[in-house]
């Protein structure tokens, strides 16, 4: 039987918090042909299209983001936690499920009129990539794309996010948190 992206991708009940399942894409990257199955697909729906950069949301989105960077000799920007950047930074607020947090981006990450592809491991509430998004957008580039290996269908991040207008691509589903 063929593995699918799914089969790699470990779940652990009761983290971080009990009730939670944790999607763990750690074993993902481990395994050498499950990690290029997982880039490969998160190319594939964007092969032909213009990209000028990759974003990435911190953290698990960084290794994909690099991996996808490099595959397409793009460079690589990460939109980080507040405060873990070094330079000139612009910040955009966001809610989480237990409260706000704020993500920041080098203000001269991106040029306007750039083309960017936005990439994380997770879309769950997708309050992350909406901030991410903006932040893109307040520099002046535009989202051709957001690609994820898990989407959680039941917490409404791919709807907030095509209500955006945002395109949207995940490689598995699970039900449930």
């Amino acid at each position: 039987m063929t593995k699918t992206v799914k089969d790699y991708i470990r779940t652990i009940a009761d983290f971080p918090h009990e009730g939670i399942l944790f999607r763990d894409v750690t074993t993902l990257f481990a395994d050498p042909r499950g990690f290029r199955m997982a880039v490969d697909q998160l190319l594939n729906p964007y092969a032909g299209r213009r990209i000028d950069k990759v974003v990435a949301l911190e953290a698990r989105g960084f290794i994909l983001g690099g991996a996808i960077a490099h595959q397409l000799s793009l460079g690589f920007v990460p939109i980080r936690k507040k405060g873990k950047l070094p330079g000139t930074t612009i910040a955009q607020e966001y809610k989480l499920e237990y409260g706000e947090a704020i993500m920041e981006i080098h203000d001269d990450a991106l040029q306007a009129g750039e083309k960017v592809l936005l990439v994380d491991d997770l879309l769950a509430t997708g309050g992350t990539a909406e901030a991410g998004i903006q932040l893109i957008e307040r520099l002046g580039a535009s989202v051709i794309g957001c690609a994820f290996v898990i989407d959680l269908p039941d917490l409404g991040g791919r709807k907030r996010l095509e209500a955006m207008g945002m395109d949207v691509h995940a490689l598995c589903a699970f039900d449930g948190q």
